[in-house]
């Protein structure tokens, strides 16, 4: 019998012209562009899955994605295994590393971290358009990086998120939330958690925008941790638009072994 081996693999991709990670009925995802990738490459139809689900527009530096193979399936090297797939992956698209891991190495139960970044301009640009979210609006400074505190800790963030069925706890721990100024225009937010829930960074993003132009006040930013419902007629923020949004990084305990550049 055949021995399976889990492949792991670190994925960047460019969001923009894709209707998220997950395979769509109608649509390109990232997940059915890298699994024909496989199909190319070893003939086998190949089911990959991926640490986070990223919404249609949003990027990836440090997705993380696995899936299980026999030890026949590659007629290349190991080594030659990223350069095989990337060969057959569109440009938007690229594995950045790959490794081996144990039978029972799960990307999305076992991850343990992951770190986002948002990033925001007032100044339009053609060149920043799909990695940087346009924001016209006048905003303070000061509110904005004070906003920072509101959201670490370990809150329920149904109010701070979109329904989802599968999803069966909103309970998540913020460990870091810090904006930074880059240059006159410019803005990022780099946010990390054991966990996120379906549209969550985009639903606190928006929270500090407007918390930032003084249409929405703290008091109802934490009443809205405090008491999470889900209620149209309560007071929330819109979510904030897809573009700025970044999958950074995804950790793993250190006794998987989880080996990716």
């Amino acid at each position: 019998m055949s021995k399976r081996i889990t492949h792991v693999l670190k994925v960047e991709y460019d969001g923009t012209n894709y209707s998220g990670w997950q395979r769509q009925k109608n649509g390109l995802s990232i997940q059915h562009a890298i699994e024909q990738a496989l199909y190319r490459l070893t003939g086998h139809e190949i089911h990959v899955l991926g640490s986070g689900r990223t919404d249609a527009g949003v990027h990836a530096k440090g997705q993380v994605a696995h899936f299980k193979t026999t030890n026949e399936v590659f007629s290349v090297p190991e080594s030659k295994i990223v350069k095989a797939i990337n060969s057959r992956l569109p440009n938007d698209v690229r594995i950045l590393s790959h490794c081996l891991a144990d039978a029972s190495f799960h990307c999305t139960r076992d991850a343990v971290y992951r770190e986002y970044s948002y990033t925001f301009t007032n100044h339009e640009s053609v060149f920043e358009r799909h990695f940087a979210t346009y924001y016209p609006y006048p905003f303070s400074i000061e509110k904005l990086i004070s906003s920072n505190d509101l959201f670490v800790g370990e809150h329920d963030f149904t109010s701070f998120s979109k329904k989802n069925p599968s999803t069966l706890s909103y309970i998540c721990n913020v460990k870091h939330c810090v904006w930074q100024q880059i240059n006159d225009s410019t803005f990022i937010l780099r946010i990390g958690a054991n966990r996120f829930v379906y549209g969550m960074v985009r639903s606190i993003v928006g929270a500090m925008l407007e918390y930032s132009r003084g249409t929405l006040s703290s008091d109802e930013i934490i009443q809205l941790l405090h008491k999470p419902e889900r209620i149209s007629t309560r007071k929330r923020a819109p979510l904030a638009s897809p573009e700025g949004l970044v999958l950074e990084k995804v950790h793993y305990p250190d006794h998987l072994g989880i080996q990716l550049l």
